[in-house]
């Protein structure tokens, strides 16, 4: 093995010497492809390896961004975008922009833009804004303080923070560090012919419905993400959605259209509104409805959307299936969906 030859792959990420040998950097105790978009290495760092089996024979540890023990190379664009969000979510600290961003990758920034938004439905910017808000929220929870929080997240000013506090959290920062503190959310819990259903809304509108085994994991659920909220089980205010949402289960109203008070990225909201003109009783694939809004590459971010919906049945995440005709994944149990796509079926076709 020429080690020069070997460098000079890793300088320039050749991806043609991907499987041909790995290498490892002493530093840090990782193995990564030659083509690995992680920080290069100091040569006197750096160990070259013929196999990852050698490498971890070696005692190094396989790099969760390249992933050099995959024995074939992902998609050329699924590979890049991967890359490109291993760095943005690793540098959320840092003001990247796309041209820093392509310039890492070795690509045009154009490209980048173009390719990162077929494959996962949002821009770099977007995506640097999802995790920086995760990251926010996170902080939040355990209870940093707003101004601690906002630097930990990356954000640069505090008009960033306002800005994505009513896109991501619905509320100030300081009520949902407080866990929703002075929010009132009204609840209901009912009987339905797929278990129980927890209903829970805002003034502005239903924020979830879920389906479940018991009470107490429902109301556990939505404790979760607001433990200060001021829960008050509904008096007759919720009666009206209830009933909607009970009638459109079991088939007596096709049509559900109810207020929501929930929040969510420009492109899950895209696929949310896909998902609500799939007429009853019938279904759609991840990649129909990735085409239905333009962005035929997005499939797994659909899939992703559908997984974060928060009001069951309002937005029939239920009926998107995979291309190979199976159910895919669903939050609330794949007998559900299997169960609710059966009644629809037969609501129908009679």
């Amino acid at each position: 093995m020429d080690e020069s030859v070997c460098w000079r792959a890793v300088q320039i990420r050749d991806r043609d010497q991907d499987g041909k040998f790995v290498y490892a950097v002493r530093t840090t105790g990782i193995f990564c492809r030659p083509s690995c978009a992680s920080r290069q290495p100091r040569r006197e760092h750096v160990l070259f390896f013929a196999t990852p089996e050698d490498a971890l024979a070696a005692g190094f540890r396989p790099c969760k961004r390249c992933r050099p023990l995959e024995t074939s190379a992902p998609d050329d664009r699924v590979w890049l975008v991967r890359q490109a969000c291993s760095i943005l979510e690793e540098e959320k600290e840092t003001v990247l922009t796309l041209q820093m961003l392509a310039r890492r990758l070795n690509i045009s920034p154009t490209y980048l833009h173009r390719v990162f938004k077929e494959v996962t439905g949002m821009t770099p910017r977007q995506y640097t804004s999802l995790i920086r808000a995760e990251a926010f929220k996170s902080h939040l929870r355990k209870g940093a303080r707003v101004i601690e929080a906002q630097f930990e997240a990356g954000y640069t000013s505090s008009s960033r923070v306002v800005e994505a506090s009513d896109r991501w959290l619905g509320m100030t920062p300081g009520q949902y560090r407080k866990g929703g503190k002075g929010m009132e959310l009204n609840y209901a819990i009912v009987e339905s012919w797929m278990g129980r259903l927890l209903v829970a809304a805002t003034h502005r509108g239903v924020c979830a419905v879920r389906f479940g085994e018991g009470d107490n994991a429902l109301l556990a659920g939505l404790r979760e993400e607001f433990p200060s909220a001021e829960l008050v089980q509904d008096r007759g205010q919720l009666q009206d959605w209830v009933q909607a949402i009970l009638a459109h289960l079991e088939g007596r109203e096709k049509q559900l259209d109810l207020p929501l008070d929930i929040r969510a990225t420009a492109f899950q909201w895209e696929v949310w509104e896909a998902l609500r003109r799939i007429p009853y009783g019938e279904t759609r694939t991840y990649r129909q409805v990735a085409e239905s809004i333009g962005k035929p590459s997005a499939v797994r971010a659909v899939a992703n959307a559908c997984a974060a919906n928060p009001v069951a049945v309002v937005i029939p995440c239920h009926r998107v299936k995979r291309s190979d005709g199976g159910l895919g994944g669903y939050r609330w149990g794949i007998q559900r969906k299997q169960a609710l796509l059966e009644k629809e079926s037969e609501v129908a076709s009679a």
